[in-house]
C-alpha cells in the first residue's frame, strides 16, 4: 500500500504550498471560477457549492459556476482538480473520505491526497443519524445491541457504497459493541433510507438533515447521533456513545480546496469571502440549520490539521474491518 505523508511536517508543507510568494493576486478573480462537486446535482453537496457558487460570483464581480464530477468515491473529481491550474480558477468541495479514508481503502490513488491540494477552509460538518425500520423492537442503542447479539449476522443495514461514511460508522459501531452485522451497499443513500423504511433492511447511518423528514413522519426510529456530543438543534437525541459505545464518534465533513502550490493572496481572499457567507444570519438560519449542518469555516491550517488527526482513526477502521474497496 502506498504511504501517504499525515506527519505535521508534511501537513505543514501542505499549508506552506498555499502560502508561497508569487505576483500580487489582488483583483482576483479575473476569471470565471469553476467549483468542482464530486456528487451529481440534488444532493446536500451540490446545493452547498450553489450557495457558495453563487454569494461569491455576487461579492466578486465575477462569475462563478459549479460542476459536477461524481464518480469512483470522490477520486474522479479529486484527480480533476489535483491536475488543474493553481491560480484559483478551479476550486473543490472536498468530502472528508477523500483526504482521511481513500488513501487506506485504494493502494493506488491517482492523486497524492497532501501533496496535491491547497487547504483553504472547512466548510461544514454533517452528523449522522442512526436509524432503523420503525418496525424494530428496540428503542435505544442498547436494545438494538443485544438484539442484535441475539442473532449474530440477521440484521441487515445499508450504506450508500463500500468505504462510504455509512459503511464505515457501521464498521466502527460493531467494533466497539461486539454486535455483527450484515453490509448491504447501495448506489446512493436515498435506495438505502427507502428500504430501510420498507423493512428491506432494518438500519443505517444516514445523514441528520435526511433523517429528520421521514423520523418526524413516523417512518423510520431515529435513536442517536454519532457525533461526540449532543446537538444543539436536537438536544434531546442522545449520542452514541452516551447510550452505550464510550468512545463514539463518527462526522462527514466538507472542506474547500485548491490544486497545490496556490498564492497566499488567492486563498486568503477565498477564505475571507466563505468565512464572511458562513457568519451571515441568513445563511445559518436558511442553510446551515435547515439541513443540519454545523460551520466548521476557519484558517486553512486548520483544515489540514483535522485531516492529520482524522486519518489515522479511519485507517484504523478500515484495517481492524478488513475493509476492501471494490473497483
Amino acid at each position: 500500500m502506498r504511504k501517504w505523508l499525515t506527519t505535521p511536517a508534511a501537513l505543514a508543507g501542505l499549508v506552506l504550498l498555499a502560502n508561497s510568494p508569487v505576483a500580487a493576486q489582488s483583483s482576483y478573480p479575473t476569471k470565471p471560477v469553476t467549483i468542482i462537486v464530486p456528487a451529481a446535482p440534488g444532493g446536500v453537496t451540490d446545493a452547498l457549492g450553489r450557495v457558495l457558487a453563487k454569494q461569491c460570483s455576487d461579492a466578486w464581480g465575477q462569475q462563478v459556476i459549479v460542476e459536477n464530477k461524481p464518480g469512483a468515491n470522490n477520486q474522479l473529481a479529486a484527480e480533476y482538480v489535483a491536475k488543474s491550474p493553481n491560480d484559483g480558477t478551479v476550486l473543490f468541495i472536498g468530502p472528508e473520505v477523500t483526504f482521511t479514508v481513500n488513501p487506506s481503502l485504494y493502494p493506488k490513488l491517482a492523486y497524492d491526497p497532501i501533496k496535491d491540494f491547497s487547504p483553504i477552509t472547512g466548510l461544514v460538518i454533517i452528523n449522522h443519524a442512526l436509524i432503523l425500520n420503525p418496525q424494530m423492537p428496540a428503542k435505544n442503542v442498547g436494545e438494538l445491541v443485544a438484539l442484535a447479539k441475539q442473532k449474530p449476522g440477521d440484521l441487515n443495514y445499508g450504506s450508500f457504497g463500500i468505504g462510504s461514511s455509512g459503511h464505515l460508522n457501521m464498521e466502527m459501531f460493531q467494533t466497539l459493541s461486539g454486535a455483527k452485522l450484515t453490509h448491504v451497499p447501495y448506489k446512493g443513500a436515498t435506495p438505502a433510507l427507502t428500504d430501510v423504511m420498507a423493512g428491506h433492511i432494518q438500519l443505517m447511518f444516514i445523514s441528520v438533515g435526511s433523517a429528520v423528514p421521514q423520523w418526524k413522519s413516523d417512518k423510520v426510529k431515529f435513536i442517536a447521533v454519532g457525533a461526540g456530543k449532543r446537538m444543539k438543534l436536537l438536544p434531546d437525541m442522545p449520542t452514541v456513545a452516551e447510550s452505550g459505545l464510550p468512545g463514539y464518534e463518527a462526522q462527514s465533513w466538507f472542506g474547500l480546496f485548491g490544486p497545490a502550490g496556490m498564492p497566499a493572496d488567492v486563498v486568503a481572499k477565498i477564505n475571507t469571502e466563505v468565512k464572511r457567507v458562513f457568519a451571515t444570519p441568513d445563511f445559518q438560519k436558511n442553510f446551515l440549520e435547515r439541513q443540519y449542518f454545523e460551520s466548521i469555516a476557519g484558517s486553512p491550517e486548520e483544515l489540514a490539521n483535522k485531516i492529520r488527526d482524522e486519518e489515522p482513526r479511519w485507517r484504523k477502521v478500515i484495517v481492524d474491518a478488513k475493509v476492501k474497496a471494490v473497483d
